[in-house]
């Protein structure tokens, strides 16, 4: 099964900033700009994340 939280969006090193009006995503642990759709294998997802999977999960079983 795929993961649909899987993407930058959701990762603890994902960071957001608005800069000259336009939006800049950055992976403050790979030290390069992304994209908030983008995956990569070392996303760790946030708390609330988590809790989403979690309960999804739950309300398959």
């Amino acid at each position: 099964m795929k993961n649909t939280f899987h993407c930058c969006a959701t990762c603890i090193h994902f960071k957001a900033a608005r800069v000259n009006d336009h939006m800049h995503y950055y992976c403050q642990r790979l030290g390069y700009e992304t994209k908030p759709s983008y995956q990569f294998s070392c996303w760790e997802p946030k708390e609330q994340v988590k809790k989403l999977m979690k309960k999804r999960l739950s309300s398959e079983e």
